[in-house]
């Protein structure tokens, strides 16, 4: 796959990198100078400039590329890329960094293939779709952090809740959900805990066990 991802910051960076770990043809538009060297050094095609400009995505060749990933902590970059590459036949990916309504998101989510929404997990679920299980770790992203995933038994908690709004223990994150028998993704906002769901979680590794305990109350 050839995809360009714009963006080379917390998101973008590890992005760019599983992407090319993977095996898979990556350009990186950037437009802070103090990333150039870095994106050079992995190895990267970089693409100097603002990823909203058409000449800029002209440059990045958007013209063959697959898919691309607006990844910038700008979202009215990330919506003019997407737009562009929409029109090219890419698939599109759109980061969004902020607080957005439910009408937004709905909205958002209409007019690229995938929102990446939370931006602090954006980088796991930019790569990963998930299966779930009863509590296992997937994958280390680094010392202390850990992508886990946890089912959610009859008569737990969560069930009833809001996916997006359970307090999980420290820092934990949910980024990923399904119902029983499904492949998870990104939920809505709206999305409620129903037993059988299956939930990917970023936990920091010592607190597994209190965000097993949260979800599931045993």
């Amino acid at each position: 796959m050839r995809c360009i991802i714009l963006g080379f910051g917390r998101v973008g960076r590890p992005t760019a990198q599983r992407m090319q770990d993977a095996g898979h043809d990556v350009t990186v538009i950037e437009n802070d100078d103090g990333k150039f060297e870095a994106i050079r050094k992995r190895g990267l095609t970089l693409v100097e400039g603002d990823g909203s400009d058409e000449a800029v995505l002209e440059r990045a060749d958007l013209a063959t590329a697959d898919a691309v990933a607006a990844l910038t902590d700008d979202l009215d970059t990330n919506l003019a890329a997407c737009s562009a590459a929409s029109e090219a036949g890419c698939r599109t990916v759109l980061r969004i960094s902020q607080e957005i309504s439910d009408a937004d998101y709905e909205r958002y989510s209409g007019q690229v293939d995938e929102v990446i929404y939370p931006e602090r997990v954006g980088a796991a679920a930019a790569k990963t779709a998930l299966l779930g299980g009863d509590f296992n770790v997937i994958s280390s992203l680094t010392e202390e952090l850990s992508i886990a995933s946890v089912s959610v038994p009859e008569g737990a908690p969560v069930v009833g809740e809001r996916v997006v709004n359970v307090d999980l223990p420290g820092e934990t994150r949910i980024y990923a959900h399904g119902r029983e028998g499904e492949d998870m993704s990104v939920p809505l906002p709206q999305t409620r805990f129903e037993p059988g769901d299956s939930v990917a979680v970023m936990v920091d590794s010592s607190m597994l066990q209190d965000v097993r305990a949260t979800i599931r109350g045993l």
